[in-house]
């Protein structure tokens, strides 16, 4: 049952309530990579130590690696018991590489399998896989979706699944997530510019305008049919923008609770101002906005399309309806136009989602997000709940 069904329930304001299929590998991967008939698969995931954590599956009797087991338990087990027969899959190989330890920065080459035997994603990977599901701690669809242009697969990033993450966004139908994804982007095409209001606990309003220039919107829909190289990520449903420009304020909370107004001029987050927290968590922000600016440029505005629980995990909880999230860094996988050789240093040229919602910045509201397009104006979100322009699209109104 797709949002749509949703729409006139209670459920949408606790999404928590809403019941889903128990997941299906078989379903998850007959929907989004239909053809799967005769296609080879594998598994890609991430340690610090890939060789000694990979020989013998070490990491199933170490302490943590919950998203590496879940790997195994959900995706490397369930291939090999049936899935690729049902499918007509072949391969079902795992393999681990280096954590980058940071989102979507580019990954080192070297890769190992469960026998410690040693090889190259470049050379023995990506060129002899059809299908690659990438489930990993980090991020790594920015450098897959490069990756895949050149050597032809289709793929999918699931980094960060959790329990709730499988039970609800990789458990539901994803033509149906595809075509609401679509209903809201055709709502949103072509928009001039956006504004996003936030209203902080003391009632100061901060907004942050981004400039779109009439470009069209693109889907996050978790759909690669056919066979076209392209990586989805998983869990999807957001629609989004590479902002062209971008001015104002927007209220910033970061890992440790600290909570600061960030200032943005021409796309570029300049400095961050303390509201409360820890002032060395600003000053190390700052300082790094210093050092390398490109690490403050704006490079998405995303919107979720779904009705989903909360999973604690961005990865499920931006794709949220009634939820907006910025990026800063690296926007080249999204059709942007920074790479990361434009960053001082390697590790700075991640893709970092700031999400704003309500389990996440319990500390301010998204009082309101504007829509512009030529002569219309439409409010997108009021109180991290759809606006009825939205809703309407979604009816197909």
């Amino acid at each position: 049952m797709s949002s749509v069904a949703y729409l006139e329930k209670e459920i949408l304001t606790d999404p928590a309530q809403r019941e889903f299929p128990e997941f299906s590998l078989t379903r998850l991967l007959n929907t989004v990579f239909e053809p799967t008939e005769g296609c080879r698969v594998c598994i890609l995931t991430d340690f610090d130590d890939p060789q000694s954590m990979m020989k013998g599956h070490a990491y199933l009797n170490a302490e943590g690696f919950e998203v590496q087991k879940r790997a195994h338990e959900h995706f490397y087990k369930a291939l090999h018991a049936g899935v690729m027969d049902e499918l007509g899959m072949t391969g079902g190989e795992m393999y681990a590489y280096y954590c980058t330890n940071g989102s979507n920065l580019d990954m080192k080459d070297p890769c190992w399998d469960e026998a410690g035997r040693e090889f190259s994603l470049d050379k023995d990977i990506y060129p002899n896989y059809d299908i690659i599901l990438c489930i990993t701690d980090w991020s790594a669809t920015a450098p897959l979706t490069a990756k895949c242009k050149e050597f032809g697969f289709r793929g999918a990033t699931l980094h960060g699944v959790n329990d709730i993450i499988l039970s609800s966004g990789l458990a539901v139908n994803y033509d149906e997530v595809s075509a609401d994804a679509e209903r809201i982007r055709l709502a949103m095409t072509g928009a001039d510019e956006v504004e996003v209001d936030f209203t902080l606990e003391d009632g100061r309003v901060l907004t942050a305008w981004l400039g779109l220039g009439g470009q069209k919107a693109q889907k996050s829909h978790g759909l690669c049919k056919g066979k076209a190289p392209d990586v989805a990520n998983l869990p999807a449903g957001e629609v989004y923008f590479v902002p062209e420009d971008a001015r104002g304020q927007f209220p910033m909370k970061y890992d440790d609770g600290t909570l600061g107004v960030l200032e943005v001029v021409d796309r570029n987050i300049i400095s961050s101002t303390l509201i409360e927290g820890n002032q060395a968590t600003i000053d190390a922000h700052n300082q790094r906005l210093a050092d390398d600016p490109m690490t403050g440029t704006l490079g998405e505005l995303g919107f979720g399309t779904q009705v989903l629980p909360v999973s604690y995990s961005d990865i499920q909880d931006e794709k949220v309806l009634g939820t907006c999230h910025l990026a800063t860094g690296r926007d080249d996988h999204l059709g942007g136009d920074i790479i990361p050789d434009m960053f001082k240093k390697h590790e700075n040229s991640t893709h970092d989602d700031i999400l704003f919602a309500p389990h996440k910045t319990p500390n301010f509201n998204i009082s309101e997000v504007r829509m512009k397009r030529g002569d219309q104006q439409e409010v997108i979100i009021r109180d991290f709940m759809p606006a009825e322009y939205i809703m309407q699209a979604l009816r197909g109104a």
